[in-house]
């Protein structure tokens, strides 16, 4: 009986044997090992290549490039133990000319070189306190005028009946289309003209 088992064990595994491993039908054999043509390799002299690491990127244009350069015997410092002196502080490129007195004309005389202005205006609420473009603090009693492009402290001279009084540039403006000048409170009050309306001026004291 135990003859017989064994008998049908081997079969068993003769028959899985043939299932589990195909017949070699349709495959190929390895391909043999076949010499190399050594004329088709060049030889490389490795001395040759530049060294480091290989770059796709393109290195930027010379004219870029910093006019210092570093190299081993090269040394930084901190900027405050730099022994070259710093800049010289920046000078302010214009003294502030100072309001003169207001004075009355002489009714009835004419004085050449004025021009008259139909829409000088006044400025002021809003803004008090607060830093004028040529440095000083707007107040209501501050005497200048607002111009666009006059350097700062540049004298000029309104005139409106009877009354003259000569300010300096103080700030910028007015922003608004067809307009030149924009008194500041203090002036418009000693010419007795804060509105829109006309004026006398020129240039100067």
């Amino acid at each position: 009986m135990r003859h017989k088992n064994v008998v049908a064990s081997v079969a068993l595994i003769a028959i899985l044997a043939t299932v589990a491993v195909p017949s070699p039908v349709g495959s190929r054999a390895p391909t043999p090992i076949s010499a190399v043509d050594p004329g088709l390799f060049e030889d490389i002299d490795l001395a040759m290549l530049p060294g480091g690491t290989s770059m796709t990127i393109q290195p930027l244009d010379p004219r870029a490039a910093s006019a210092g350069s570093l190299d081993q015997g090269s040394s930084l410092l901190e900027p405050d133990l730099r022994p070259e002196p710093n800049a010289a502080p920046v000078a302010v490129a214009q003294g502030m000319a100072k309001a003169k007195s207001v004075r009355k004309n002489t009714p009835g005389t004419t004085v050449g070189g004025w021009h008259q202005d139909r829409e000088i205006s006044w400025y002021g609420p809003g803004f008090y306190g607060q830093g004028t473009a040529c440095g000083q603090t707007l107040t209501k009693t501050l005497m200048g005028v607002a111009h666009r492009s006059l350097p700062c402290g540049t004298l000029v001279t309104f005139r409106y009946k009877g009354k003259t009084v000569t300010v300096p540039v103080v700030d910028r403006g007015p922003y608004v289309a067809g307009r030149t000048w924009d008194l500041t409170k203090g002036a418009c009050a000693a010419l007795s003209h804060c509105f829109t309306g006309p004026i006398e001026w020129h240039l100067g004291s």
